[in-house]
């Protein structure tokens, strides 16, 4: 059975996002951010007889990072880890999600860039499971924005990334689904993945909250979210760190992970 929440009109959504609103939910419906103000928004929404939840990040005001390793060089692979490193420095996460996949030792499978520095380098070249389902993609942060670029184009873009993951498969292409997925496929899980406007102003974070499989997965950022490039990071072992909704996902230890940084408080 789904849990129980709000019917959130998905096509509002859609036309807020495409017309640059700051927020998922302008007006009186606006949710207060992770953060204790607008720059991070999360909501449950309703779409085709699934829910998921969904995080939205202003890039024009977030700080969004990416987590792999503590200062000893050991993996964090959970959220409160993380959050006791930040603590230091009089922060704490916003919100939070594994972002890419990993070998058993936590280390990226793809390319992987943090602060600047690259621990792993682009993988061109199909390959087996999910990853290497292509087109893959790479989700770039930069200063005042993140994208969704799939691979190819990032090779050839070479976008200066201050902090970069690379996954796969890309859920939806210059608005179109990857042409792999099929309506009626049978492999489903709780999933997780990242959509971007055009502008890379929004970047929106997804879990779904009951399985399903790629092709309902990647309909939802493009039909329901309107988001012309996203890519999955994950599933089976999706979690989410997300106080709004009351989630701090327990679960497997998790190699890259996704998450605004904001003052203690």
């Amino acid at each position: 059975m789904l849990p129980r929440g709000p019917a959130i009109a998905v096509l509002a959504f859609g036309l807020m996002l495409m017309s640059g609103a700051a927020g998922l939910w302008g007006g009186a419906a606006e949710a207060t951010g992770s953060d204790g103000g607008s720059a991070t928004q999360c909501r449950d929404m309703r779409h085709d007889d699934s829910l998921f939840s969904v995080c939205q990040v202003d890039m024009r005001n977030a700080d969004l990072r990416l987590f792999l390793n503590d200062a000893d060089g050991v993996p964090f692979g959970h959220f409160s880890r993380i959050d006791a490193a930040l603590a230091r420095d009089g922060l704490q996460l916003g919100f939070a999600m594994n972002a890419g996949m990993y070998h058993d030792n936590r280390a990226p499978v793809g390319h992987y860039v943090e602060n600047g520095v690259q621990t792993m380098r682009v993988i061109p070249n199909a390959g087996p499971g999910n990853f290497g389902l292509l087109p893959n993609g790479v989700f770039c942060i930069r200063d005042g924005r993140a994208d969704v670029i799939e691979t190819l184009r990032f090779i050839e873009t070479a976008p200066d990334c201050r902090f970069a993951t690379q996954s796969g498969p890309m859920l939806v292409i210059d608005g179109a689904l990857h042409p792999r997925f099929l309506a009626d496929g049978t492999s489903t899980y709780v999933r997780n993945g990242v959509g971007t406007t055009a502008d890379g102003s929004q970047a929106v974070f997804v879990v779904s909250r009951n399985p399903v499989n790629f092709h309902g997965f990647a309909s939802f950022f493009r039909d329901a979210l309107n988001l012309p490039q996203a890519l999955y990071f994950d599933g089976n072992i999706s979690r989410l760190y997300a106080p709004d909704l009351g989630r701090n996902d327990p679960g497997f230890r998790m190699g890259p992970v996704v998450g605004t940084v904001v003052p203690q408080g």
